[in-house]
This record gives structure tokens, C-alpha cells and sequence, in this order.
């Protein structure tokens, strides 16, 4: 099957289902708290391991998220095929989760999907390193390895921002990478 010919329906899903949750927190900001991450009561909510990747905290984090979702989903949901697109989202967000259960302040709440876009990121980095992209507000188009670990080391000083993980889902991006690029089936050649 060709680049083109894949459709983007589990993007547009998980898009969706962002934007809803998004939408629903904004109507009732508790569900930060019950579906939030936070490492210190992670056995007693376990599923907030999954649904923090949901979860945004106001309209500047979930639209650059989504748009960095979009830019990366469409390309590797094209590229990989519906399942090995969802395996590395989620896998890259889980591992994200992890990262941060074992190296988040206890008592912090993480939420978003930066966990899971940086391990798209991480897998784009490895297949097709060369890449000329844009970032905002740069107006000089850069590889896109510079783009994301540049990315990676300028947001984890920021404050407030679950840095570890944002570590994870790279982490497991570019493991993904390497996996796919090894295959040889998967390349921008």
C-alpha cells in the first residue's frame, strides 16, 4: 500500500477524543484530579495512566498538541498503517507515564498528550532525520532532529511541564524508530 493510499481515521479519532476531553474537563475542572496522573495514588487510579494522555489543561496546550499531533499523525498513520501508528502513540504515551510515575514529584498531577506526540517525534527523528521543518516562532527551517530534541531540552525547563514524560515517549519513539528502520519497510528513504 502507498504513503497515500492509508487513511487517517485513527488520527482523526484520537483528535477527537482529545477535543471531547478537553471539552468535558473545561466543563467540570475536578476531572483534572480523577483523570490526572499523579504518581502518589497511581495504584488507587490506575487508569489515569491512559487517560492523563487526554487530558489538557487550557486552550494553548491542547491546540499546540493537537496541531504537533496532526503535523506527526498524518505522516506516520500514512507511513506505518493504522496499527503501528496507535502501538507507538500509546506505547510512547505509556512509557511516558511510567517515566513520570517513577520520576515525578508524588504529588503532582500530569496531564496531556506531550508524552505520546514526542514519541511520534522520536520515531519521525529516526526515519527521516533530515527533514526540513518550521517551528514557531523560528522562521529558518531546520532538520527535524534539531526540531525535536531541541524541542525536548528547551520545554524541560519550563516550569511545570512533566518533562520525564515527555523522556519516556521520546524514549520509546526512537526505540520505535529504530525497530521500523531496521525492518526496512518503513523508511522516507
Amino acid at each position: 500500500m502507498s504513503y497515500r493510499e492509508r487513511n487517517l481515521n485513527a488520527l482523526w479519532v484520537l483528535l477527537g477524543i482529545n477535543v471531547l476531553m478537553f471539552v468535558a474537563v473545561y466543563a467540570r475542572p475536578d476531572l483534572v484530579w480523577t483523570l490526572g496522573l499523579q504518581p502518589g495514588s497511581v495504584l488507587a487510579r490506575p487508569w489515569t495512566i491512559v487517560t492523563s494522555i487526554f487530558v489538557h489543561e487550557d486552550i494553548w496546550h491542547i491546540l499546540a498538541n493537537m496541531v504537533t499531533l496532526y503535523f506527526f499523525g498524518s505522516s506516520l498513520c500514512r507511513l506505518l498503517g493504522t496499527k503501528w501508528f496507535l502501538i507507538t502513540y500509546f506505547g510512547a504515551g505509556l512509557l511516558g507515564s511510567l517515566f513520570y510515575i517513577l520520576m515525578g514529584p508524588a504529588t503532582s498531577v500530569a496531564i496531556g498528550a506531550s508524552g505520546a506526540i514526542f514519541g511520534l517525534g522520536g520515531v519521525m527523528t529516526v526515519l527521516a532525520p533530515k527533514m526540513r521543518v518550521m517551528v514557531f516562532p523560528i522562521p529558518v527551517p531546520m532538520p527535524l532532529w534539531v526540531a525535536i530534541i531541541g524541542g525536548f531540552v528547551i520545554i524541560s525547563f519550563l516550569p511545570g511541564i512533566a518533562w520525564q514524560a515527555h523522556l519516556g515517549g521520546l524514549v520509546a519513539g526512537l526505540l520505535c524508530g529504530y525497530y521500523f528502520r531496521k525492518k526496512g519497510r518503513f523508511n522516507f528513504g
